[in-house]
């Protein structure tokens, strides 16, 4: 027997995050699609890559209505609050370690263009999108951020920093910053160093001409695990989605 796409503990962690329903004009029409079986449309389709109007019926909602549902949620912020609440039973757990985080970004494309997207210099200047990434030293994913695939991986340092949620754990005020931070050689500007030191984060960046990427390797290297995770769902390997919050 196949697992379901949505275990009883993911469900209870999402239930209690959803907003309530809008209230129906009629009774007339189908019945609202149950959120649970929104959920398993949404997971189903992150999982295998296929479009939203093929999703199968047996799942029991239509594609495009796991779509909205997606994007309603995201606009409630579900998925911000999923994520904080996932970091913070890691927390509780003591498997979350803020003694070093690895920053590094990844492109990927995007077939239909929409918003954080640019051409790619690596991929013949098609349209493209990179993610910014920073995660703790277990790679767990800590912070977030799209830009163009042209954007200079440098210029989103801080913001990526920034997009990490500020995490409760026990008494003392939430935690958001790393002891350390590890990047490569694309990070080193006198600019980063900065912004790392004004928020309290020992800059641990390789230096052009001077270090080599191996040592640094030692440590950064689960971002790149992290990166690979990530595009085992097939529909993040590639940005169909224009909106990039969608994405």
């Amino acid at each position: 027997m196949s697992k379901p796409l949505v275990s009883d503990e993911l469900w209870e962690a999402i239930a209690a995050l959803l907003p309530p329903p809008a209230p129906r004009r009629s009774k007339a029409g189908r019945p609202r699609c149950d959120d649970r079986k929104a959920l398993a449309g949404i997971v189903f389709v992150l999982r295998s890559g296929i479009p939203w109007e093929m999703l199968p019926s047996e799942i029991g909602c239509s594609g495009m209505t796991c779509w909205r549902r997606l994007r309603d949620w995201q606009a409630a912020g579900v998925w911000a609050k999923l994520h904080r609440a996932l970091l913070e039973r890691l927390a509780d757990a003591d498997r979350l370690d803020w003694s070093r985080a690895s920053l590094d970004s990844a492109s990927v494309a995007a077939k239909k263009g929409g918003s954080a997207t640019g051409p790619n210099p690596t991929d013949r200047g098609k349209p493209g999108t990179k993610r910014h990434l920073v995660v703790d030293r277990n790679g767990t994913p800590l912070g977030l951020t799209l830009s163009g695939a042209n954007r200079n991986d440098s210029m989103m340092l801080a913001a990526t920093l920034d997009a990490i949620p500020g995490i409760r754990s026990g008494r003392g005020r939430p935690r958001k910053r790393p002891a350390k931070l590890h990047a490569d050689k694309a990070y080193d500007h006198r600019r980063c160093r900065f912004e790392c030191r004004a928020r309290s984060v020992v800059p641990r960046i390789a230096r052009r001409g001077i270090e080599t990427s191996q040592k640094l390797g030692r440590h950064r290297w689960v971002v790149e695990r992290t990166f690979a995770w990530l595009n085992q769902f097939r529909r993040l390997a590639i940005r169909y989605e224009r909106r990039s919050d969608i994405h």
